[in-house]
């Protein structure tokens, strides 16, 4: 197979052309976007240049513990993001955030790990932080989906759960329609990726392993291997969310705290 065509300074410049005539197009449509695509720009840049820059260091260096810290910076970025999406007013979102993103990122890594890739090392940079990244990242999205969308809830319907816990419902019994709503929402997005990878487009990891080289068949098993470990951790991040959550709206003698 044909080696990678690498990009230089010169194609990416080139490449930053496609956003300046995307900014054109704003200003033409007066859609009021040139700001916002020219920010965009500007971090995805920046971004990505410094966690080339990070990533080179700790692929070349190979330290656990540089591998680990890169790992709860990544999963501190994750959750304050996914907590601001949620809510900043309810007390203990984010350590609860943390926790639950932290157990179904490590649960999904040691089973992938130990199981099924079996590097070499635990900590082989080059399959755990990428994994890892994806990981986060999805179960961020869904984190922020099924918080704000149980939290929502819980404000729009307290006259409901006051009435299930008249009638003698526990806190989990009067919140748990919203909670089975709350992680469905924040599954489906998941399921429908599931339902037509492969069909309707090639999926970006596949498309970027072949970019670099690697065989279809090959990339395609590492497809249906990261979309079942997104699944997983994204199931497992929003049951835990949302089981937290419901605690948090109600004080120690089960009433609903407004």
């Amino acid at each position: 197979m044909q080696d990678l065509i690498k990009l230089d300074l010169v194609d990416l410049a080139i490449a930053v052309g496609l956003m300046v005539i995307a900014i054109g197009i704003s200003a033409w449509e007066r859609l009021g976007l040139e700001l916002n695509l020219a920010i965009a720009t500007g971090r995805t840049i920046l971004q990505l240049a410094v966690l080339g820059y990070v990533l080179d260091f700790i692929f070349a260096v190979g330290n656990p513990w540089a591998v680990l810290a890169a790992l709860v910076v990544m999963l501190t970025i994750t959750a304050i993001v996914a907590r601001n999406r949620i809510s900043q007013k309810i007390p203990g979102v984010l350590p609860l955030v943390w926790g639950a993103i932290f157990v179904s990122t490590l649960m999904t890594l040691v089973y992938t790990n130990f199981l099924i890739i079996q590097p070499d090392k635990w900590y082989e940079p080059r399959y755990i932080i990428p994994l890892a990244g994806i990981v986060l990242g999805n179960g961020m999205n869904a984190a922020a989906i099924a918080g704000e969308r149980l939290v929502n809830s819980m404000n729009t319907f307290p006259n409901e759960i006051e009435t299930h816990l008249s009638l003698g419902a526990t806190p989990q019994q009067a919140t748990n329609q919203y909670r089975k709503e709350a992680i469905r929402a924040a599954l489906l997005p998941t399921i429908n990726q599931m339902i037509l990878v492969g069909m309707v487009a090639i999926p970006g990891i596949t498309t970027g392993q072949l970019l670099a080289g690697i065989t279809p068949l090959e990339a395609v098993s590492y497809e249906i291997l990261i979309i079942f470990m997104v699944a997983f951790a994204n199931l497992l991040t929003t049951v835990l969310i949302t089981k937290g959550l419901c605690r948090q709206f109600f004080n120690s003698a089960a009433q609903l705290v407004r």
